[in-house]
């Protein structure tokens, strides 16, 4: 039985389809509704324009071809490094490079000018004036109005200071090509006249956001991409509510980053240009000093040129003291790179070159490690040394540091072994030497000293041309492929995309709200929710007919007009529509199973308003057009529903119930339109219903008039809320229990179905009442259900009272 319901309240696609139809004034008003605000939204908001424009990143080899050209500078590629096309993009959409656009732009004060419906941007060729407040620093914002008052009178107002209102006015004259210096509420402002004529304007807006507000907002609006991974070509996107303004940023945000990348780039040349020109100025010195040594040397000692005395030992010292001068310098530049990493206080500096080292890999590792110095400061600046990625930077910097180092010291420790064996060679030859004269081994000494610095002079002054010519033709990392352009339609908003989204919210909303009420809605839908119940079915009856709506009757109600009033009586002669129809089923139906004595049948329910008195009735009428001899009884004796039919006599079956009166046919009244059709009303309304049908008249009155009638029709009162049904079941012989749909809880079908097969009411039947008619089905119709309103019976109201309720079998339209 749990399973059966369970598959009978789960709500099917037909049933959610015939709801959403019944409802279609929801729809309409949903989607009417949404295209509303899409419509209202769409002219309010202010359109947004999209500029975008590409860069390539050039390559490094550009640059080393460059320096090939230029003879003589083979050591140039020392200054070169590999760019990331990745590391470009953040450095475009960096924070520091778009405060700089902002600045320079001005991009944290913003004009407008309001319109019927909303604000539009000033910029640039629409702007007539520009707007700058000293006295508010960077981190401060502000608002307020400009009002053209006519003869070039103006008036500040609705001042605003970092959020909070402040009052005043300020008014001043502003003329052609003018600027007026004025004091408001929020300090200094200064206005100035473009060279743009007033277009008309007769109020600017004008807002002046904090430069970290200014900067967020259009790193916001700027896109970066790049077409594949092996691309060097990126993409830049500006979306702004101005078109000049959004080309300006993108124009300003390559140029700045262009700088900032040159900057960079010419830091390693600086550095070693200021090691370089310091160098020189100590070999001049020690130059000059040796060479001092040598004329005081020669001028008191006298001596004179000796190389033609010793010209195959001096031949042998030439190749010697060749050899010492590479190692020398070699071996003196490993040891100052050392002591200069081994300095503490240049340890967030750049490296300078290593200006020797043949054939090492010395070079490589001192261009690696200046390049993720310079990221790492970089990083630094723009976020702060605590930051993770720079400590983890300093890690492998100290790590490549020490690498560097202990290659020195390898070099060292070769270049001193070679240098070993030379000053042995050297110093056998020069004992040969000094062997004629001592004064020429002291020349020798000299000289090749002289000779060591010499080179080492010459050798810095060509490293210092080529660092000045690398920094004169440091070009920049980017080629602008396509110019800031786009198309003059706006990007946003995107009028048939949220017309679309309108429309569908407009269709979802109501169908969600449908299929949340029909699927928590527990009442009996349809005749398929009876498929549990063993009891015959009679048959089921459409709406009679269908009230208006509580909009209409309200409607009505205010202008008066009356409702219009409805025979209950809908069963005519020779009437085929559909209501008809289904009461010749109904009697087909009944004929079949009341056969034999089953004469007297009660009519009830479960539920107030289930419209017996409706279908006792309307039965009645259909039997007698059969030319069957019909008794209706209004067993009600509370409410008398039956009896409203026929104007509620006043003399019925309580009188005879009461014994006012013995004779009982005389309470029955003869129909004026069916001529076998006879009905006794209630009468007035007894105080003690219950007693009086459970009196042994009211059997006897049944067995007696059962004799003389085809049928008997008792209209009874609800079960389970009073007694009497269940007393006048005992003077039945059939019942017949009235279902109706969009009323009774599902939850009532077990107790019916026990009530069934526990033979508590005498040859049980069912009626499916209130069904919808539809298209479809037999005799042109089909039954859907009708539910949501309410009725007037109640459980806590069943007495005394002058309602109809139940013997109207409509629905609200």
């Amino acid at each position: 039985m749990a399973q059966n319901q369970e598959q009978e309240s789960s709500l099917n696609i037909k049933d959610l389809v015939y709801a959403c139809l019944r409802r279609w004034k929801w729809f309409v008003l949903s989607v009417a509704i949404c295209l509303f605000i899409a419509i209202v939204y769409i002219v309010r908001y202010q359109p947004v324009f999209s500029r975008t424009a590409e860069v390539q990143i050039k390559e490094d080899s550009q640059r080393r071809s460059l320096s090939n050209s230029i003879e003589g500078m083979t050591d140039f590629s020392l200054f070169q490094s590999k760019s990331s096309v990745y590391d470009e993009i953040k450095a475009f959409g960096a924070r520091s490079t778009m405060q700089e656009v902002v600045r320079r732009l001005h991009l944290d004060m913003d004009y407008s000018t309001p319109l019927r419906f909303r604000e539009k941007v000033l910029y640039a060729n629409n702007l007539p004036l520009t707007v700058q407040l000293p006295d508010l620093t960077d981190m401060e914002s502000a608002y307020f109005q400009i009002a053209f008052k006519g003869d070039d009178n103006i008036e500040l107002s609705s001042f605003q200071h970092n959020g909070e209102k402040v009052s005043g006015k300020v008014s001043g004259v502003l003329k052609e090509n003018d600027t007026i210096s004025l004091d408001s509420p929020i300090g200094n402002i200064v206005i100035q006249t473009t060279k743009t004529p007033n277009p008309g304007i007769k109020q600017i807006i004008v807002r002046k956001y904090s430069l970290f507000v200014a900067v967020n907002r259009y790193r916001a609006e700027l896109s970066t991409a790049i077409s594949d991974k092996m691309s060097r070509v990126i993409t830049l996107s500006v979306k702004d509510r101005s078109i000049p303004r959004a080309e300006d940023i993108l124009n300003t945000l390559i140029g700045v980053y262009n700088e900032n990348w040159v900057k960079d780039k010419n830091q390693i040349a600086r550095s070693t240009s200021m090691f370089i020109n310091d160098r020189l100025e100590v070999i001049e010195d020690e130059l000059s000093s040796v060479d001092s040594d040598v004329s005081s040397y020669k001028s008191q000692q006298m001596i004179p040129d000796v190389a033609t005395a010793g010209t195959m030992y001096m031949q042998q010292s030439a190749q010697i003291r060749n050899q010492q001068q590479e190692l020398g310098n070699e071996l003196y530049m490993a040891k100052y790179i050392r002591n200069y990493l081994t300095n503490d206080e240049d340890k967030t500096k750049v490296l300078p070159a290593s200006l020797g080292g043949k054939g090492t890999g010395l070079e490589n590792q001192i261009k690696e490690y200046n390049e993720k110095l310079l990221y790492r400061n970089n990083l630094a600046s723009s976020t702060s040394s605590e930051n993770p990625l720079v400590k983890e930077m300093d890690q492998q910097l100290n790590g490549m540091r020490t690498a560097i180092v202990s290659s020195v010291d390898n070099q060292i420790t070769n270049l001193n072994t070679q240098m070993g064996s030379l000053q042995r060679a050297g110093a056998q030859t020069s004992a040969r030497i000094s062997a004629n004269p001592n004064q020429a081994k002291y020349l020798l000494s000299v000289e090749r000293k002289q000779a060591v610095k010499q080179a080492i002079y010459l050798f810095l002054l060509q490293k210092r041309e080529e660092n000045e010519l690398n920094q004169a033709f440091t070009a920049y990392n980017t080629r602008v492929i396509d110019t800031p352009s786009g198309i003059f339609a706006p990007v946003a908003p995107k009028k048939n995309m949220i017309l679309l989204v309108a429309l569908m919210l407009g269709i979802l909303i109501p169908l969600a709200i449908i299929y949340l009420i029909e699927t928590f809605y527990n009442k009996v839908r349809g005749k398929d929710d009876l498929k549990s119940i063993t009891a015959p079915f009679l048959g089921e009856i459409p709406y009679a007919f269908y009230k208006p709506s509580w909009g209409t009757r309200m409607w009505h109600k205010i202008i008066g007009k009356k409702e219009e009033e409805h025979d209950p009586i809908v069963v005519k002669p020779g009437n085929r529509n559909v209501i008809n129809e289904a009461f010749r089923v109904l009697r087909t139906n009944l004929e079949f199973m009341a056969t034999g004595e089953n004469k007297v049948i009660a009519i009830t329910s479960y539920n107030p308003g289930s419209g017996k008195s409706f279908t006792a009735v309307n039965l009645g009428v259909a039997l007698a057009i059969k030319d069957k001899k019909i008794l209706i009884v209004d067993g009600d004796l509370r409410h008398a529903s039956m009896s409203s039919f026929f104007g509620k006599p006043h003399t019925g079956i309580s009188n005879y119930l009461s014994k006012k009166t013995d004779d009982l046919r005389s309470l029955i009244i003869k129909s004026d339109k069916y001529k076998n059709l006879d009905y006794i009303p209630v009468g007035p309304i007894p105080p003690n219903p219950s007693e009086l049908v459970a009196d042994a008249r009211f059997s006897e009155a049944i067995n007696t008039l059962k004799n003389e009638y085809d049928y008997i029709l008792i209209d009874c009162p609800p079960v389970d809320i009073v007694a009497d049904t269940q007393i006048i079941d005992k003077s039945a012989d059939m019942t017949i229990f009235m279902v109706r749909a969009g009323l009774l809880d599902k939850d009532m079908l077990p107790e019916l179905e026990d009530n069934y097969k526990s033979g508590k009411y005498r040859n049980l039947a069912i009626i499916l009442n209130g069904t919808e008619m539809a298209t479809g089905g037999r005799y042109g119709y089909r039954y859907g259900y009708k539910y949501g309103y309410k009725y007037g019976y109640g459980y806590h109201s069943y007495g005394y009272y002058g309602s109809n309720k139940d013997a109207d079998n409509s629905t609200e339209a």
